[in-house]
């Protein structure tokens, strides 16, 4: 196990029906390379994840939403899944707990259908960004440079389409993340 990511803290910020494998796979190479990672979620004990064409396993609830603060996050990872962030986009809590990470410039990682969240923050305009093909247009109606890459990073926000991208998007994530604050991410 590395250790470059040792004294990291990330949020993942999941309501019920995120990709299972979006999640899982991310959250492994952050484990491995040895940061800290912590459930957040409007959920209070458990949320259950959607594996591909059916509902998946439960998962354990760290903090939940309510009491999260984005000043205790190094930085923030956003699975897709088509429920998952269509709930978080409607959640006034989800929404200043992302946008939070924003302003902090500190890095935040979103895939497939996860950028869906981002939207909401307000702070997309002129970032370059990737996504599930099906949130293309709602990224670019709020101001985003959509291009359909592997994975794309844009001042410390890494953004993937899909579950095939994760090996890339993990790596990406793990290197903005080692990077710490970027100083011209903050749009808002």
């Amino acid at each position: 196990m590395n250790q470059q990511l040792r004294n990291h803290k990330v949020a993942v910020l999941v309501e019920n029906g995120f990709e299972e494998v979006e999640f899982t796979k991310p959250i492994e190479a952050l484990k491995e390379a040895g940061a800290t990672v912590v459930v957040v979620s409007p959920q209070k004990s458990k949320v259950k994840a959607w594996a591909t064409t059916d509902w998946g396993n439960e998962y354990d609830v760290d903090v939940n939403l309510a009491d999260a603060n984005a000043d205790d996050y190094d930085g923030l990872l956003l699975p897709g899944g088509v429920m998952n962030p269509d709930k978080l986009r409607m959640n006034e809590d989800a929404v200043a707990f992302t946008t939070a990470f924003f302003t902090q410039n500190k890095p935040i990682a979103a895939i497939c259908h996860g950028p869906w969240l981002l939207i909401e923050t307000g702070a997309l305009e002129g970032r370059t960004v990737t996504s599930y093909p099906s949130i293309k247009t709602d990224l670019i109606n709020a101001g985003a440079n959509w291009v359909d890459e592997e994975v794309v990073t844009d001042e410390g926000l890494t953004t993937s389409r899909k579950p095939e991208d994760l090996p890339a998007f993990c790596e990406k994530m793990i290197e903005e993340l080692k990077e710490g604050k970027h100083s011209g991410q903050n749009t808002l």
